[in-house]
């Protein structure tokens, strides 16, 4: 469990282009697909909005 306080990445596919890429579940600032700039996650100031499919949790 104390594993989850701290957060997890994650490897998300764009919804608007299929691109995947690893991203922070807690991120502090916006993150931006690499090759769209379609916004993947939004900060909320704990666990992050993820707007991006989840593929897998990595660990």
């Amino acid at each position: 469990m104390s594993s989850d306080r701290r957060g997890n990445f994650l490897k998300v596919k764009c919804l608007d282009c299929d691109n995947e890429q690893v991203v922070f579940d807690r991120a502090s600032s916006n993150v931006q697909c690499i090759i769209c700039g379609k916004t993947l996650v939004k900060p909320l100031g704990g666990k992050a909005k993820i707007t991006a499919h989840i593929d897998e949790v990595l660990k």
